[in-house]
């Protein structure tokens, strides 16, 4: 399981260009939150924020296309909007088995509750990469495994606590060797 932002694309830019078009100074801008609390923590329409971010602007890290193209299964849990992450999903041409957006946890911080259900599986049987500590909180609560996309470079230079991957690479090798 993935998250979206921040992990298999980089979005910084992206999401903040959104926030800044609608007049919110660059420095005020958070990430890894539900789009819809960051919008109002901000004071924004979800609508306008929706309207404003380019699905066009954020490009897959190096290395992930070939991640996605050597997974069999594997899924996304997204506090993105939905609009935004089917438009990116159906631009890259990634197909996850399954894809959870902001909307489907009543636009609060995502959960992997709904998504490892989907998948018939159970937390002892996925690994959750994600680039934020809400990322690694969502693992904590199910309890399963859980690796920092440390291809990214915000989350490499923050020296999270845990397992930082450098490539996208080492989810494979990490795949293959601990949950193989």
């Amino acid at each position: 399981m993935f998250d979206f932002d921040g992990t298999l694309v980089d979005s910084d830019t992206a999401l903040l260009d959104a926030f800044v078009v609608l007049g919110v100074p660059a420095d005020e801008v958070t990430y890894g939150h539900a789009v819809a609390e960051e919008c109002a923590r901000l004071g924004l329409s979800l609508d306008d924020y929706v309207a404003a971010y380019d699905t066009t602007a954020a490009q897959p890290f190096p290395g992930v296309e070939e991640l996605i193209a050597g997974l069999g299964r594997w899924a996304l849990c997204s506090n993105k909007h939905p609009e935004s992450g089917a438009g990116e999903l159906a631009r890259l041409g990634w197909r996850p088995e399954v894809a959870r957006f902001a909307d489907a946890f009543g636009w609060r911080h995502k959960r992997l509750e709904p998504v490892l259900a989907d998948l018939q599986l159970g937390p002892e049987q996925v690994l959750m990469v994600g680039d934020s500590e809400g990322d690694r909180w969502c693992a904590e609560q199910v309890g399963c495994a859980f690796a920092w996309a440390g291809w990214n470079e915000r989350t490499r230079l923050a020296e999270p606590e845990g397992l930082v991957l450098r490539s996208p690479s080492d989810v494979l090798g990490l795949i293959d060797g601990r949950l193989g």
